[in-house]
């Protein structure tokens, strides 16, 4: 198969769809090497997790040929594109981060497009009216269009039958995985280098995502108060508007700002080792399309605190501790309990490294395949 990728976010994102896009591409690399890949993108960026694109000599990179195009990028990756396509005679193209440009009706291109979150349809206050009116447009335009969908999550799926009014037969459920990274065990010198450079303590309990209203971090500082544990709790996320917010929050409640510890700065090449030390991960997001740091988690076989129902159950498995987001009690007891109880600490830590099997990505890529070849 000759198939033909929106790399966009693979080149310019660091996390979050980037992640999930390199990922991907990765792993039909290494599992599929008899398939030609196209990746399409605006603008090639020197990011050091590209390395293994450049090492791949089947992987064709394509940026905007015409000088229209090289000066309207985004139209002809929305717009124009599909004449590249024909021209380059793809079979199926996949739009990796929840678009697909404007198709016409007289070719083969087969289009597939994965939906990551409708979370700007749930939570709209979070996102400006001219973001939520362009992300409806592309998301209902890829929807109706593609001929199959991807879903990274069972909640995924419903929200784009409850938005969208998709006949579900349409969409494949396919998880994500997470970096390798994750599933290595770092050495105690290495982790020892990793608690130095960022001081941390010899006990702490882990949060990882953007500091965002909807990640909730406000309900882990509520928890706090209730805590019987004094362990302090290490941040690792980009910061945004919302952490003004927290620091007024935390003054307050009188917390003592000691007990949180907020990183910058975490490579993905660190950051593993820093879930491996942790005692406890907490992870009372609102909402979410996954939730790759619970997987992370998991695989470093740390012991998850998260929210019930949603995609949450879907991610962490019968085995984790599920809470209400919006009661910090009910959170602050989930942790001290994990902490009290070695017995409960240790099968968390085993049922929960053989649950994450599921999103080995050996067995996701070839559902992904599965999807490709039936097309």
């Amino acid at each position: 198969m000759k198939i033909g990728f929106d790399a966009k976010r693979a080149y310019q994102n660091y996390t979050g769809l980037g992640n999930y896009s390199r990922d991907l591409l990765s792993n039909l690399f290494d599992y599929a090497p008899k398939n030609e890949y196209l990746l399409y993108t605006p603008r090639v960026t020197q990011n050091p997790a590209l390395k293994f694109i450049k090492e791949n000599e089947k992987v064709k990179v394509i940026t905007p040929s015409t000088q229209l195009d090289k000066t309207f990028k985004s139209l002809w990756r929305s717009v124009n594109l599909e004449k590249t396509l024909e021209k380059d005679q793809i079979d199926i193209f996949h739009g990796l981060s929840n678009e697909i440009p404007r198709r016409g009706n007289d070719n083969n291109i087969k289009y597939v497009v994965t939906i990551h979150d409708l979370i700007f349809k749930r939570f709209p206050r979070n996102y400006k009216a001219i973001d939520r009116r362009i992300y409806n447009t592309k998301f209902k335009y890829a929807c109706k269009n593609a001929d199959r969908i991807i879903a990274i999550s069972e909640q995924t799926k419903r929200d784009i039958v409850s938005f969208y009014e998709i006949n579900p037969d349409k969409i494949d459920v396919i998880y994500q995985t997470c970096h390798k990274n994750f599933k290595k065990v770092y050495s105690e010198e290495i982790k020892q280098h990793i608690k130095e450079k960022f001081e941390l303590p010899d006990q702490f309990i882990l949060n990882v995502g953007t500091i965002e209203t909807r990640k909730n971090l406000f309900g882990i500082l509520q928890a706090n108060l209730h805590m019987k544990n004094d362990l302090p709790i290490v941040v690792v996320g980009r910061k945004t508007k919302y952490f003004n917010f927290l620091k007024v929050q935390m003054q307050k409640l009188k917390i003592n700002p000691e007990r949180f510890i907020f990183l910058k700065n975490v490579s993905i090449e660190e950051l593993p080792s820093i879930y491996q030390m942790a005692s406890v991960f907490v992870y009372p997001s609102f909402f979410e399309g996954f939730g790759i740091p619970i997987i992370e988690a998991l695989h470093s076989k740390v012991p998850v605190v998260t929210t019930k129902g949603y995609c949450f159950e879907e991610a962490a498995g019968p085995d984790s501790l599920f809470v209400d987001p919006n009661n910090p009690e009910e959170i602050a007891q989930a942790i001290d309990r994990i902490l009290s109880d070695t017995d409960l600490a240790h099968k968390m830590k085993t049922n929960g490294k053989e649950y994450v099997k599921i999103f080995e990505p050996e067995v996701l890529t070839q559902q992904l395949l599965d999807v490709y070849s039936r097309l």
